[in-house]
């Protein structure tokens, strides 16, 4: 069964209906789980993914908490993530941006560019996007010299002072990343501590060119046609009173925003935006799955990722077979 949509000036594009007993939405550490376990439980599921394979964890600098790696980095875990669903004959559909969603007890589709999926079970593990810096010139600066991505831009940095604004372990190893192609970092840190992984932070502290300043604040960001300095002041201190601080990038590390834009008219979601799930992971739609950093969770680790989506395959294999869950 094919259907048309008018994508404008009088041109139609068809698209192809798929019915597939499972949809995963994200190929991060929670969706290659829940292929994985899915695919081994003998369920093809389909995997939907807007961006690259293995998601955040792909652009990290190095990952030194998960099992079996005593360090790695996120590009070669990714490369092994794609390996394994490979083996596992896993379909990703990569490249057809998910559009819309449907998502009720009897029915769930999955509207890309070019298909719309009709699932038995979907499970959501879109995964999260870094928040954006909350200063007046983010925006006008963003890829100029305001970035979140360490190891996608620090490059362009070689010899030169960036500063880092976080309190996570994230904004510390993106730290000791830059250390080694910058010629000097600075944490930018609003208060008197972080809340990170003790072993980072001593390596942090024990950096000869990593500065940290605590108590401090960004107020914003400057310069002509690129970044030049960063406006600071001490966190018990008035934005009025800003100094200058030269530097040639600012690299944010402030936490991150739940990707639930699509769902958001038929999932439950928090305060924060991210779905409400119960013991099942299932969401208040039957059948409609959350693992990962989608969904309200007290930790957001890879390795926590993986968990989920494990949990979350083997109950929409429970779902898909039986029409419910225990």
């Amino acid at each position: 069964m094919r259907i048309f949509a008018h994508i404008g000036y009088n041109i139609f594009m068809e698209k192809k209906i798929v019915k597939t007993k499972l949809v995963i939405i994200g190929a991060g550490p929670a969706g290659v789980a829940s292929a994985v376990y899915a695919a081994r439980a003998g369920i093809a599921p389909v995997i939907i993914e807007n961006g690259v394979v293995g998601g955040q964890a792909a652009v990290s600098s190095v990952i030194e908490n998960y099992p079996g790696y005593v360090s790695i980095t996120g590009a070669e875990l990714a490369e092994k993530f794609r390996e394994q669903l490979s083996a596992l004959g896993v379909d990703i559909e990569e490249f057809d941006p998910i559009e819309r969603t449907e998502l009720s007890d009897s029915s769930k589709k999955i509207f890309t560019e070019s298909k719309i999926y009709e699932a038995e079970a979907v499970i959501i593990a879109a995964g999260a996007s870094p928040k954006k810096l909350p200063i007046e010139s983010e925006e006008k600066f963003r890829g100029r010299g305001v970035h979140y991505c360490a190891v996608c831009d620090g490059s362009a940095y070689r010899g030169r002072t960036v500063g880092v604004v976080g309190g996570g372990s994230a904004a510390l190893e993106e730290a000791l990343y830059l250390s080694k192609i910058a010629e000097r970092v600075i944490i930018i840190r609003r208060k008197n501590s972080f809340h990170a992984e003790n072993a980072v932070l001593k390596r942090v502290e024990g950096a000869p060119n990593i500065e940290i300043m605590y108590n401090t604040e960004l107020a914003d960001v400057g310069g002509k046609n690129a970044l030049e300095y960063a406006l600071i002041h001490g966190a018990d201190e008035p934005a009025e009173k800003a100094e200058k601080l030269p530097l040639s990038a600012v690299f944010g590390y402030i936490g991150s925003v739940p990707a639930t834009e699509l769902f958001g008219d038929f999932i439950k979601l928090n305060e924060q935006g991210y779905i409400v799930a119960d013991k099942n992971l299932q969401t208040n739609i039957k059948g409609v799955f959350a693992a990962g950093d989608v969904r309200e969770k007290r930790y957001r680790q890879i390795v926590t990722a993986v968990s989920d989506g494990a949990e979350a395959a083997l109950n929409a294999v429970n779902f898909i077979q039986k029409g419910d869950l225990p």
